[in-house]
């Protein structure tokens, strides 16, 4: 894992004192939405607000996203033009449902790093699934393209195409969030959950982050400042994991110490799973400030 994605917050592209503020509450990625958040009329100034805003900015360490409006409309094209330019980290295709419209993109962006002499990969690409076909290709779709680091969930256009609706248990999601966790899982990139839309309840929210996490999802986007901390609650480790992490570490390297390959933890062998799921449990504790290297040593 190379960075934290566990919460991603949607900004509308046409918000000014958003884009100018929108990292400072503490998300792993913000995303500037220039599809769905956007009118028809203000798409131009959308794109050319946050275009100036990315090339100004200090976003610091937030990882900066950009919903682009899809290549089979007027203002795809565009979109790609103006923020491989501006070098945003990643572009987040819109219902994505097949892999070559994941080509299409990666296409597009290597003409344009090579026009504006970019190194070629620099910018990213994630794909966000938002209907039965797209999840019926969710692997083809997680394999198209070196750039490709992430495929997002799209609940609502999902449910609508299913013809049902969503519901607090999330059982209708449940095909399409484990096909495309078993396709990113695959490929060797990140799953990432849909929005919850209801700000007020923070009991839901909690619960289906709790439900995604175990799911496997390496965050949720989020539509409201005060969801990102809760999120982060949920997938900050508990004492006991982190504990548990370190005496593997630590055993990993006393046995690397004695020339061993034979690590055992409380009395049990540790294969290279525990090992993986160890150094993710650091990653996140120190992410969220409950660890520091010296923690629980001795």
């Amino acid at each position: 894992m190379d960075r934290l994605r566990r919460t991603m917050m949607f900004i509308p592209g046409n918000n000014p004192s958003m884009i100018t503020d929108g990292h400072i509450y503490g998300s792993d990625s913000i995303m500037f939405d220039l599809e769905d958040a956007v009118s028809l009329k203000e798409k131009d100034s959308a794109r050319f607000l946050v275009y100036n805003a990315l090339k100004t900015i200090d976003y610091g360490d937030t990882e900066t996203v950009v919903r682009v409006n899809g290549l089979d409309t007027p203002f795809g094209r565009d979109d790609f033009q103006a923020m491989v330019r501006a070098k945003v980290d990643v572009i987040r295709l819109p219902k994505t449902d097949t892999p070559e419209e994941v080509i299409e993109a990666d296409n597009l962006i290597s003409e344009i790093e090579e026009k504006i002499g970019l190194e070629n990969g620099t910018i990213k690409l994630m794909a966000a699934i938002e209907s039965p076909l797209g999840i019926l290709n969710a692997y083809k779709i997680a394999t198209a393209s070196k750039r490709l680091i992430a495929i997002a969930l799209g609940a609502e256009d999902f449910v609508t195409n299913m013809k049902t609706k969503r519901s607090p248990e999330g059982i209708e999601l449940l095909a399409a969030r484990s096909q495309i966790l078993l396709a990113t899982r695959a490929a060797g990139i990140y799953a990432l959950d849909t929005v919850y839309s209801d700000i007020n309840n923070d009991e839901g929210l909690v619960n289906e982050a709790k439900l995604i996490k175990q799911l496997g999802f390496d965050g949720k986007s989020v539509i409201h400042p005060r969801q990102i901390d809760l999120i982060h609650k949920v997938y900050e480790p508990t004492q006991e994991e982190i504990e548990h992490a370190v005496r593997v570490l630590h055993g990993i390297k006393e046995a690397e110490e004695r020339g061993s390959g034979v690590i055992a933890v409380d009395g049990k062998m540790v294969d290279g799973p525990i090992v993986d799921r160890a150094y993710r449990v650091i990653e996140l504790a120190k992410a969220t400030g409950v660890y520091e290297e010296d923690d629980f040593i001795g």
